[in-house]
């Protein structure tokens, strides 16, 4: 099993829940969990896969599973969980936490033993529209280094490849965050080979300055298909800090860039051209970061109509949960499709 890469699995029959365990044990052992936190990530799989099959009518539903190696700002490794449906939604909230509460004749364990097993658990669900569950847990104890952002993200490859051309990172202090989304053209292994690369240039590249990296991209994509791709570095979130909260955002291609507040919504400028094809001379961007803000960047795999004042209440949840269910609701099936988002880390769902 190859680390730092998203596991996704459709889940729609009974034989998928021992797949979604098989996998998580696997990263489990890549992570080097003891036997009690494998028996814990095992559970937690096991009881979201088997709600994909219990309350979606047979229609099913998506599960990802995303290792946490340790970092800067991340000192244990853990795993990331992530869940969706377009099922009938949860009609109490409150009661399906409660152990002994089903509506399927089943125990009613399922999502209480799955909150008591987690380090973060997140939850957000409509009536009539579906459901979207984030369980987050850690090898040892929960990191100690916190970021300044939390940060969610979905990428996955258009159904029928096996990886993916949309690809992201980011690189994290406790006063900044660094963000790059990016799309090889088309997709396939040639698509991926280009985002793949340019992701590389991004994690070797401490020092330059937006503009800067984005010319480094261009050059080391000479030669490959070709890739859009955005940066944006928010700055001054962290509760110490003293200076102005901003996003410095730098684009080229189609890559959406956008900063939410409530009803509010700014687009970031991009401009037009293709890294490792053509590019104009490159000019970033500064915006001021709302308190309350949220930054997303996609890809043109994502509709680019949407509009989060039609999910009352997603703006509080967890960054991971918000890029799931705008993906999850407004996914374009014929691309690979990416969608980030940030937010303040002191205000995402504990």
């Amino acid at each position: 099993m190859e680390m730092n890469i998203p596991h996704h699995l459709f889940v729609q029959d009974t034989s998928h829940v021992g797949q979604a365990r098989r996998l998580v044990s696997a990263l489990c052992h890549e992570l080097e969990f003891d036997e009690t936190r494998c028996a814990e990530a095992a559970i937690i799989v096991t009881e979201l896969a088997s709600n994909l099959i219990k309350h979606t009518g047979g229609v099913g539903g998506d599960l990802l599973l995303r290792p946490l190696p340790a970092s800067a700002t991340t000192d244990v490794a853990g795993i990331e969980v992530l869940c969706w449906d377009k099922g009938p939604g949860i009609a109490n909230m409150a009661a399906s936490l409660r152990d002994g509460y089903s509506t399927a004749g089943s125990a009613g364990t399922g999502l209480g033993a799955i909150r008591r097993l987690s380090a973060v658990f997140d939850l957000y669900a409509v009536l009539g529209q579906g459901t979207a569950v984030l369980s987050r847990l850690w090898r040892t104890t929960p990191p100690q280094a916190l970021a300044a952002l939390n940060v969610g993200a979905v990428c996955l490859p258009v159904q029928g490849e096996q990886v993916c051309g949309d690809a992201w990172v980011m690189k994290q202090d406790p006063q900044n965050t660094r963000l790059m989304v990016v799309d090889g053209l088309g997709h396939g292994p040639n698509a991926a080979a280009a985002a793949n690369l340019a992701v590389a240039v991004f994690e070797q590249d401490v020092q330059s300055d937006l503009e800067e990296l984005i010319e480094h991209v261009h050059a080391a994509l000479r030669g490959t298909r070709g890739a859009a791709l955005a940066v944006a570095e928010v700055a001054g979130v962290a509760e110490s800090s003293i200076g102005q909260r901003s996003v410095r955002f730098a684009g080229l291609g189609n890559i959406s860039g956008l900063i939410i507040n409530g009803e509010s919504v700014r687009h970031m400028v991009s401009h037009h051209g293709t890294a490792g094809l053509s590019m104009p001379k490159i000019q970033s961007f500064t915006y001021d970061w709302p308190l309350d803000g949220l930054l997303v960047l996609h890809s043109d795999g994502l509709a680019t109509k949407w509009s989060l004042a039609d999910y009352p209440g997603l703006a509080c949840k967890d960054a991971a949960l918000i890029a799931a269910v705008l993906f999850r609701d407004h996914q374009r099936l014929r691309d690979d499709s990416t969608v980030l988002v940030a937010k303040t880390a002191s205000r995402a769902a504990p």
